[in-house]
This record gives C-alpha cells, structure tokens and sequence, in this order.
C-alpha cells in the first residue's frame, strides 16, 4: 500500500498544492499541509482595506483607553509612550513580514509550476501545429497527382481520335483491298475474255482451212 501510495505522488505541484505530501502525509491520505494555508490567509488577509480599517480601529482604542480610562483600568502607560503598544505592532510587524514572503514563495512555486506547464503546453501545441502543416502540405502534393476532371476528359478525347483514326484506317485498308479485287477480278475476266477470242480465232481457222 505504501508504494502504490507514493506512485500518485505529484512532485510538479508546490508545497500545499498537493493532494499527498512527501513527508508527514496523515494516514487518511489528506495533506497535512496546514500551516501553509494558514499563513498565505493570514497574509491574504492582511493585504486587504478591511486588515488597515481593523488595526487602526485596535491602535485608537487602546490609546483612548489608556488615555481616558480610569488609572486603575489602564494597562498601558502614556508617559512611557505605550510601550506595551510599541512591543505588540513590533510582534505583529515581526510576524507578518515572514508570513509574506512564505505566501510569496508559495505563489512563487506555484508560478513556476504553471510556467512549465504553459510551457509544455506551447510546446504541444506547436508541435500540433507543425505535423497539421505538414500533413496539408502532403494532402496539396497528393492532390496534385490526382487525375483532375479536365485531365480525364482529355484523355478520353484522345483514345476516342485515337479509335476513330484506326476505324478510319481500317475502313480505308478494306475499301483498298477491295478495289485490289474487283481490279484482278476484271483483269482476269479480261484476260479470260482474251483467251477465249484467240481460242475461237483457232477454232475458225481448224474448221476453214485457207486453199
């Protein structure tokens, strides 16, 4: 339990910040963390009109008190310059002083920490940032090397010239080598013509020999 318990540790939140300390963790699990909260309210307060208005409400009521007041309900001596007074906004300043650099170092931690965490952020998101621009870029070269509309129909057009060009060819081929047909079918006709008039020619001379 104790290690599992140290895994949920966080060491990149300030002192009083954390949900589990390093040292003097209570066993419930809750931070013990008091006298720093403690004192960034005391200094918190301390920082407010209402802490002015309070003290110089208390200063005016001892001084009229150890002024006006019977002697022998005085506690304080005038002739003395209020000494005990002097000696308890003395405590009071002695005290608050330290108080507000220990909220001030806690703010401070606290800065800190969010600054990393801003930082890392950033980071993040220019990191983002970079991969999105490189993946638009690869999209605009992607599209680039697909076949657009008017390319298809460019292509389209040339295999049809191109089919009507062999169509035409072959039309023409066949319309050659018919009259390359009909031509030997006449001169053979022709020729045949020819050899039956000479065979006839021989057949008149057999039947009537010249005396």
């Amino acid at each position: 339990m104790a290690r599992a318990n140290k895994s949920e540790l966080r060491l990149d939140t300030p002192k009083g910040l954390r949900t589990t300390n390093l040292v003097g963790r209570k066993r419930n699990g809750r931070s013990n963390d008091r006298f720093g909260r403690l004192t960034e309210a005391i200094a918190r307060g301390m920082g407010t009109p209402w802490f002015l208005l309070g003290l110089t409400l208390f200063t005016v009521f001892w001084i009229s008190w150890n002024t006006l007041s019977p002697i022998s309900l005085r506690f304080d001596s005038i002739e003395l310059g209020f000494i005990a007074l002097t000696l308890v906004l003395s405590l009071q300043a002695s005290y608050a002083a330290p108080l507000i650099l220990l909220a001030q170092n806690r703010q401070d931690d606290r800065d800190r920490v969010q600054f990393e965490q801003d930082r890392q952020r950033a980071e993040r998101n220019l990191a983002d940032t970079e991969y999105l621009a490189r993946e638009v870029v690869a999209l605009r070269l992607g599209m680039k090397d697909l076949a657009s509309k008017d390319f298809l129909r460019a292509e389209l057009r040339a295999m049809l010239d191109n089919l009507d060009q062999r169509d035409e060819q072959a039309r023409r081929e066949s319309e050659a080598a018919r009259d390359r047909e009909s031509r030997e079918l006449e001169s053979r006709e022709r020729e045949g013509s020819i050899s039956r008039a000479a065979a006839d020619r021989r057949s008149a001379q057999e039947a009537h020999p010249i005396d």
